[in-house]
């Protein structure tokens, strides 16, 4: 956080917060839950309007059943919803409900937690649209680009983005010039994919982790990839990048007005309209309501969206 940031300003900006209860060392395990919890305790996300997430330990960590007890026992009032890392079918998703099932029932929990799962390996990503339709319990899905890329042998050490190497080239040409080459988006295949499987079951696609904090050109041009194929939002590993993510994730004023006057000309969302020179139909009027829809529940949130929205 910047010297002026109180924790509540961080988290109004951040729109959910996500404290991670998973780690690979047992006495740091410890601390990151008690950590947790004491958070659960203290804050009062629902007043802040922010979404409580935790990430946890994979499924075959040895704490990972003591960590998950502990959470619905002490914090299961108020977590909204457990991230699920290394999840490779929807065998790990029927576990993970069943778990919650007994344990919220255990401890007079009554409403249900819900799932994110954290794509980080190809078996994952193979297994995508059966994990998205899983259990309704699924909150959405996440890419976990570094252990990922490590699942598929990817040679990079980079943590999500783009890379300098992996690149398309033009032809030759005749007078032996400069050829214009572009770099290509390591991660569009395993984007779309998981951006599929979770529209065709009404969950969200979240972009996951990038890792070039020192880099915020190339995190917003990320960022942005992931909100025009149709991901909710992304996660910030540090305070700088949720500004960044805020804008992008935001639709831009000027196509939400656009949008407003696709709909006012089409009411109904049958016919033919021309706005602009365009033609605009029923597949259009669709596009639009996403558009208009989602800058509705931004501006629900912030009185300066609503305002530029004209809400």
């Amino acid at each position: 956080m910047g010297h002026g940031d109180s924790l509540g300003g961080v988290l109004q900006r951040a729109g959910v917060s996500e404290r991670d209860a998973q780690d690979a060392v047992a006495l740091i395990a410890g601390a990151a839950l008690a950590g947790l919890i004491e958070m659960a305790r203290t804050i009062d996300f629902k007043a802040l309007g922010v979404g409580f997430w935790t990430r946890i330990n994979c499924l075959n960590s040895p704490w990972h059943l003591d960590e998950v007890s502990t959470i619905v026992e002490k914090a299961g009032d108020k977590i909204d919803v457990i991230m699920v890392p290394k999840v490779e079918g929807p065998w790990d998703i029927f576990y993970m409900d069943q778990l919650l099932a007994s344990l919220e029932a255990k401890h007079g929990v009554t409403r249900p937690i819900l799932l994110h799962a954290i794509l980080e390996t190809a078996e994952g990503v193979m297994n995508v649209e059966a994990i998205a339709a899983a259990s309704p319990r699924m909150q959405g899905i996440s890419l976990g680009p570094a252990d990922l890329a490590a699942s598929r042998a990817m040679k990079t050490t980079r943590v999500g983005g783009g890379h300098p190497g992996y690149r398309v080239i033009e032809d030759p040409h005749a007078d032996g010039s400069a050829r214009a080459s572009v770099q290509q988006d390591l991660w569009h295949y395993t984007f779309a994919k998981m951006v599929d499987a979770c529209a065709a079951h009404g969950i969200k696609p979240f972009y996951g982790p990038f890792g070039a904090i020192d880099d915020p050109v190339a995190c917003e041009q990320q960022f942005r990839n992931a909100f025009l194929m149709g991901c909710a939002g992304a996660w910030s590993l540090h305070p700088s990048q949720i500004a960044i993510a805020k804008q992008v994730f935001s639709p831009a004023p000027d196509e939400v007005i656009f949008a407003k006057r696709i709909l006012e000309a089409m009411p109904d969302g049958t016919g033919v309209a021309m706005l602009d020179g365009k033609m605009q139909d029923d597949a259009t009027w669709k596009q639009a309501k996403v558009m208009v829809d989602c800058a509705r529940q931004i501006a629900g949130k912030d009185a300066e969206y609503a305002k530029l929205y004209g809400f």
